[in-house]
């Protein structure tokens, strides 16, 4: 039996590729695991604020010095890391938008990015804090971006690679339904991400 986390970023909601091949995967980890807990968030309807200044220094803020102000600032942060460790397994439906991820992922990143909490700082460079976790990305795209000339603009992959590797999160999984607006791709795009998805 795993925990697992679900987080989608997608704004087409039931018309989602990334969200179909989150759910997808989310189906073949409870077949290999039965019973397992599945935690959703769905991170455009929650619309995480942006960090602002009271936010981040109340990060950096002593927890027994914290006002009441700085301690509400920062409560869905804590909630954020709390599901974060409680995750055994996480399924991050990533669609690729303008080269990158959807911003709603991008707060939900800076929420969870906490020094002393999910990472720590030593003299030759970060130290994750958030181990033995499972990571399962579930990337769409309209054109194809995992080989070809395309590659050189996916900030999708290699940067959710680089800033979960930072926290500790190296066993890191990426399933493509790309081409999706590629014809002759586009038909069986979906097909073949389907047939991809390998669980651990």
């Amino acid at each position: 039996m795993k925990n697992i986390l679900h987080l989608k970023s997608s704004i087409q909601g039931a018309a989602s590729y990334s969200i179909k091949l989150g759910n997808a995967i989310v189906e073949r980890i409870q077949d290999k695991y039965p019973g397992s807990r599945v935690d959703e968030l769905d991170l455009v309807a929650m619309d995480i604020p942006h960090l602002n200044p009271l936010v981040l220094q109340s990060f950096f803020t002593p927890a027994d010095q914290l006002t009441g102000e700085q301690k509400e600032a920062i409560h869905l942060s804590d909630t954020l890391v709390k599901q974060l460790f409680a995750a055994d397994v996480i399924v991050i439906g990533a669609p690729l938008i303008n080269f990158t991820i959807h911003s709603s992922l991008k707060a939900w990143i800076d929420h969870i990015t906490r020094a002393g909490i999910t990472f720590g700082y030593s003299a030759t460079g970060p130290i994750g804090l958030v181990n033995g976790k499972k990571i399962y990305i579930a990337m769409s795209s309209g054109g194809v971006y995992s080989e070809g000339p395309g590659a050189a603009n996916d900030f999708v992959a290699p940067y959710l690679k680089a800033f979960l590797g930072i926290l500790g999160m190296t066993d890191v999984s990426v399933f493509r339904a790309e081409g999706l607006k590629v014809p002759g791709i586009k038909e069986v795009a979906m097909e073949r991400a389907l047939e991809s998805i390998e669980i651990d």
